[in-house]
């Protein structure tokens, strides 16, 4: 082996066995930088090596190795927590997900709902209004031509008048009959005021009725429709507790499997597996003792 610098130049020549452990110190270097290298294989390479050199005795070189396994080890651990934490945070973002999911499908289905509902109600409000208003007007019909008296009923005092302006015309006592009539006019005009009168409000007090009535069906269907609505409110509210209580159940149970997949990975320490390879029974003394 030569090693060139930038001074005189310098050959250096090792034995064997140097050869061999500085081989092995290139193999250990290359697997400690190296990102995309099998760490389990280097680390089993690693430990051959190591039990290679305490059976030689070469317990200098075998504690060398089995920092560097350990630093491997150590790279091994964090690789592995870092992927255990990547995956664990994609499990809990797809649970995240899932559930915004549901929670938008939730809201768009019940608003549907509403909107299908509130359409309904309006529809059967407009019917009901429009049935109201035809009923009313051949009601009023009804009444106008039906509502006794239909015709003013005069008093004696007015049909004696009339009786007098007629005797009067017939001889020919035309001046006392024209003054006659004039009583008789004013008397009739008076009369039909009042018959007119008596009759359109007897006229109103059975619209007011008729209309009183259709008032309590528009008033019961107004109240069907609330209680449909409250109904369908209470029943959204239900059904969406529960896909809240859903959430939180697989969320927590999400959580826990985490945390014991946590605690099961973190106990598996690199002295734990150290012991695996024998590495835990090895200490400072064989070095001293070499």
């Amino acid at each position: 082996l030569k090693l060139a610098s930038r001074g005189p130049r310098v050959v250096a020549r090792f034995s064997g066995p140097d050869l061999q452990r500085r081989a092995a110190m290139a193999s250990v270097e290359a697997a400690q930088f190296s990102d995309d290298g099998d760490l389990d294989a280097c680390a089993e390479a690693l430990d051959q090596q190591r039990k290679q050199f305490e059976i030689e005795g070469k317990y200098e070189d075998a504690e060398q190795v089995k920092m560097r396994l350990d630093l491997l080890q150590e790279k091994a651990d964090a690789k592995r927590k870092e992927a255990l934490r990547q995956r664990q945070l994609a499990q809990r973002l797809g649970v995240e997900e899932a559930h915004m999911k549901e929670l938008q499908e939730f809201n768009q289905h019940w608003d549907q709902k509403v909107a299908e509902f509130e359409a309904h109600a309006a529809s059967l409000q407009a019917q009901l209004q429009e049935r109201h208003n035809q009923e009313f007007a051949e009601a009023r019909k009804k009444f106008e031509m039906e509502t006794e008296p239909r015709n003013p009923r005069f008093s004696k005092d007015l049909l004696n008048l009339r009786k007098i302006q007629d005797t009067l015309a017939k001889m020919k006592k035309y001046s006392e009959a024209g003054k006659t009539k004039q009583q008789a006019d004013i008397l009739e005009a008076k009369e039909r005021e009042a018959w007119s009168s008596k009759r359109e409000a007897k006229i109103r007090s059975l619209e007011e009725q008729f209309l009183h009535k259709q008032s309590l069906e528009m008033t019961g269907l107004t109240k069907r429709i609330v209680s449909g609505r409250e109904e369908q409110k209470n029943a959204r509210k239900l059904e969406l507790q529960r896909l809240l209580q859903r959430y939180h159940n697989v969320k927590s149970q999400l959580e826990s499997q985490q945390k014991i997949e946590t605690w099961r990975n973190d106990k598996q320490t690199p002295r734990s597996r150290q012991s695996s390879t024998g590495l835990s029974g090895y200490t400072m003394t064989h070095v001293r003792t070499r």
